[in-house]
């Protein structure tokens, strides 16, 4: 196919529906049986999601809100509303009332699109606050019965039965007079330090972004991409949609986001984005199984694992693997790597991605050491999630590689890295002052700290705004320390103070999992995750963990004290974004005390915990935070604690 850019996303999927009608475009599993969906039939659907949409009075320029998991009903709602010259604007499934009615009203959503009761319910909690909003139509109508008389709800069949009656093809008259600089969709940024803004996204954005990976990679129609995380975030719109069109693959939305790892092994797809966590989760999983099998099996894999990630250094280098680290490496593949990428469901994958975060080099060479040719990408929602990716043959951990064709950077006198390309938006809605300060003579302001090296790769230090500094002048990146903390297994998340401070502090949150596991092999009792991160032993486990870390961090960067922190951070405590980064201000303010106490040479603090459950139940519990030294503690003779409020 020629230069899709030229096209909007309703001309394009009309054309391939035309060009390939068999070909298949989506793929959903339901009730544990796999139904396909092929070009032509994705595009009857979206015709007549347009035409009911028509028929509702959703004109060019209305917003057309969609709150749900990965299901093809997105997909058509989303295809059929732009068609008529309508916005899409995602919304995360895992948002609370108050998120959505602020995302409805901000953007004008005059329809939304919700995958079933939960959703609907958040919506009747704040109706009155929704005027603008017209129509709520419900893809899974179990437990919607008590609405039956409300002209307010209405089923997804049933518009998709009000399409099929209209005389007209509202779908090819309107999609015909759009243009690929049309804006299409709003994708809502993070929002670390505020509300979310919506990215005004055009066409051409999209289907840039999606062409030039494409050119890179050598996508190929037909081949299979797992879609199973949120569609609200840039990072599934860019693959869902604008990879998944540019290119002809074939999107397979799990039965659930709770399956989504089981049907991972049941697609095998050929390639496969997810971020840090993902691919931390698998690696952590296969650890488990090897350390509860026998010895002789434990020491098989180890040795078998090192002959092939030391073929993989070599592989990582631009180099082949030649004579005994081949043979070792053949004798791997067919003993270990073979079977067990089996097993995880990436025996077929080509192309692997991971973004948002850093990624451990351990990981990185554990997965090419499998043979999964993971890479490490850079983007964000202001120019479609990907601007930078790693070539093959040139994978550096320290790095997220070279910008995509026709894309440009450029380090700012500030240290800011700049980008320029197609794919950068046309601003935020309503925000115009955002917009003047981010986007200037189409150089994306990108908020980042970076530098390129001298083979023109980007390294991408923290944002401007997070890197602090100590009390004696030396400058350092929270986020880098928090991300090489987190290389260790046993720690799920990170949150460093120190600006202005003598010394790093930290919150950390044990990771349930590996820690859970590690103390069961030990004996180690516990209940809650409260109790098992108050455990001395797991302290001392994590105290291990961070002098190691320390050791490869300057001096002026090393973590001097730190907290297991009681609860996990948490989206719905306002602690994290829904994309899972760190709200640092947030938390700075929340935890002030705890956080006082890691300066004033307390040895624990005494809190007031307080834990929200997903039925809006609260429990209340006083508790001690131990505050703990990266070195081994002095002895203390007159301890001393606080009593405060968290």
């Amino acid at each position: 196919m020629t230069d899709v850019t030229t096209l909007t996303l309703p001309q394009l999927l009309a054309r391939r529906a035309h060009d390939t009608p068999d070909a298949v475009a989506l793929r959903h599993k339901q009730l544990g049986i796999w139904q396909e969906t092929t070009y032509a039939a994705y595009h009857e659907r979206a015709r007549e999601v347009a035409a009911g949409l028509h028929a509702l009075g959703v004109r060019r320029g209305d917003k057309v809100a969609i709150i749900a998991e990965n299901i093809p009903a997105w997909a058509y709602t989303e295809l059929g509303a732009q068609a008529l010259g309508a916005i899409s604007v995602g919304v995360y499934h895992t948002s609370v009332a108050a998120e959505v009615e602020y995302v409805l009203t901000y953007t004008d959503a005059s329809v939304v699109l919700c995958e079933d009761e939960e959703q609907v319910d958040k919506l009747l909690e704040r109706r009155a606050a929704l005027g603008q909003v017209r129509h709520v139509i419900v893809e899974d109508p179990r437990g919607m019965s008590k609405h039956a008389g409300d002209d307010w709800i209405m089923t997804f069949d049933d518009l998709l039965a009000l399409g099929r009656a209209q005389p007209d093809d509202h779908y090819a008259r309107e999609s015909a007079q759009g243009h690929p600089d049309d804006v299409c969709h709003f994708s809502l940024t993070s929002g670390t330090t505020g509300q979310p803004k919506a990215a005004m996204l055009s066409h051409r954005n999209l289907l840039f972004m999606g062409q030039s990976l494409g050119q890179v990679e050598g996508f190929r129609a037909g081949q299979d991409y797992l879609s199973f995380l949120p569609m609200a975030w840039i990072g599934e719109q860019m693959m869902t949609v604008g990879v998944a069109l540019a290119n002809g693959v074939t999107v397979n939305f799990p039965e659930s986001s709770h399956t989504a790892m089981h049907d991972l092994v049941e697609i095998g797809p050929h390639f496969m984005f997810a971020p840090p966590r993902i691919w931390e989760g698998l690696q952590s999983q296969v650890f488990i199984r090897v350390q509860e099998s026998y010895p002789l099996n434990r020491a098989a894999y180890r040795t078998l694992l090192r002959w092939s990630t030391d073929a993989a250094d070599a592989s990582l280098r631009g180099k082949r693997p030649t004579g005994l680290a081949a043979l070792k490496r053949f004798v791997a593949y067919h003993a270990l790597t073979r079977p067990l990428l089996d097993q995880l469901g990436l025996l077929r994958l080509k192309h692997a991605y991971t973004g948002g975060a850093a990624l451990g080099p351990d990981v990185f060479r554990f997965y090419h050491g499998l043979g999964v040719n993971l890479k490490q990408i850079y983007g964000q929602t202001e120019n479609i999630g990907i601007a930078y990716v790693h070539r093959d043959g040139d994978v550096r951990f320290d790095t997220v590689g070279l910008p995509l064709p026709g894309g440009e950077c450029r380090i700012s006198d500030t240290g800011e890295i700049l980008s320029r390309s197609p794919a950068v938006c046309q601003g935020y809605y309503k925000k115009a002052d955002a917009t003047a300060d981010t986007i200037r003579d189409g150089w994306l302001h990108s908020g980042d700290a970076g530098r390129l090296t001298p083979e023109g790769h980007l390294v991408v230090i923290d944002r401007l705004s997070d890197v602090m500094h100590a009390a004696g002048g030396e400058t350092f990146s929270p986020q880098y320390i928090e991300n090489r903390l987190k290389f260790s297994p046993y720690i799920k998340e990170a949150v460093v103070f120190g600006d202005g401070q003598d010394d790093v502090t930290a919150f950390l949150n044990v990771d349930p999992l590996t820690a859970g596991q590690w103390a069961e092999r030990h004996r180690l009792a516990y209940t809650t995750y409260m109790d098992l991160s108050s455990k001395p032993e797991v302290a001392d486990l994590i105290r291990k963990e961070v002098a190691g870390i320390n050791a490869l961090l300057e001096e002026h960067e090393r973590v001097r004290r730190f907290v297991l922190l009681y609860k996990l951070l948490d989206a719905d405590d306002d602690e994290l974004t829904r994309t899972g980064k760190v709200r640092r201000a947030a938390i700075r303010t929340k935890y002030a005390p705890i956080v006082d106490a890691l300066y004033d040479g307390s040895q624990q603090v005494r809190v007031h915990a307080t834990f929200r459950y997903q039925d809006g139940q609260e429990q209340h519990v006083d508790t001690d935070v131990q505050i703990h030294r990266a070195d081994p503690p002095a002895p203390v003779t007159a301890p001393h604690a606080r009593q405060v409020t968290a």
